[in-house]
């Protein structure tokens, strides 16, 4: 038996909306960010009512123009990723957890990953450099074009000294794929290639991803560590990119 979401019912009601109102609000919300969407009243019924623990993207970034609150201030569900604070930035699995079972996956989220994820984006990692003996930040500004639910992303030259690339596939809120890194033959890592996998869920309104990345390390051992992504602009021109391509602050 699902719990209702009294939270969106008490907001829709604070602005003196009935159901039928606050579809059309959230549809021509839509409409004025170029993200037009099918909200009907069944919709708000759906949300209230508890069935649906968080809407789709397109809906809930409507939903907070309509109402001007964060997603879950409506009583909706956030993914939070922890990440533990142990210096490696995740935990590795060592050689002794093969054999131990391991738990179960829960049911796969409600909200199918829809909506435009095109546009310039913020790309953060951590990472534990063994000959350096400390934890490290990795940021560039990445522009990711989607296709389908592919999402091929690729770093700007100027905003970082070294050339990032992820192939991604979503799957409802999940977004899975490989990453790969150049590194700059004048850098700390004399020019060596990286890669690995990457495993990001996306918030319910669709602008952060956070998750783990994976990858081979030198001392021939497999690291972990977290990964995120942040929605900067849908507007992808030159000099939009211009203005992107430098070093992150």
């Amino acid at each position: 038996m699902t719990e209702p979401n009294s939270q969106l019912r008490a907001v829709r009601l604070g602005l003196l909306f009935s159901q039928d109102d606050l579809a059309r609000a959230v549809r021509d919300a839509g409409v004025r960010a170029g993200e037009p969407n099918g909200c009907t009243k069944r919709h708000i019924q759906r949300w209230e009512s508890g069935a649906v623990v968080s809407p789709r993207p397109v809906y809930a970034r409507a939903l907070q123009a309509v109402t001007g609150l964060p997603i879950e201030a409506l009583g909706f569900q956030v993914t939070n990723i922890r990440v533990s604070n142990d210096g490696r930035g995740g935990h590795d699995l060592s050689p002794s957890s093969a054999g131990v079972d391991s738990p179960q996956p829960g049911p796969a989220p409600e909200p199918r990953f829809q909506g435009a994820y095109s546009g310039v984006w913020l790309s953060r990692y951590e990472y534990f450099s063994s000959g350096r003996d400390d934890t490290f930040t990795q940021c560039h500004y990445v522009v990711i074009l989607q296709h389908g639910n592919r999402l091929s992303c690729r770093s700007l030259p100027g905003s970082a000294d070294s050339a990032l690339s992820l192939d991604l596939e979503a799957d409802r809120n999940i977004v899975t794929g490989t990453w790969s890194e150049q590194t700059s033959s004048e850098g700390y890592y004399q020019g060596a290639r990286y890669h690995g996998a990457i495993q990001l869920l996306i918030e319910p309104t669709g602008r952060r991803m956070s998750g783990k990345w994976v990858g081979f390390g030198k001392q021939f051992d497999v690291n972990t560590g977290p990964w995120e992504l942040v929605f900067q602009t849908g507007v992808t021109d030159k000099a939009t990119l211009d203005k992107y391509n430098r070093v992150p602050e």
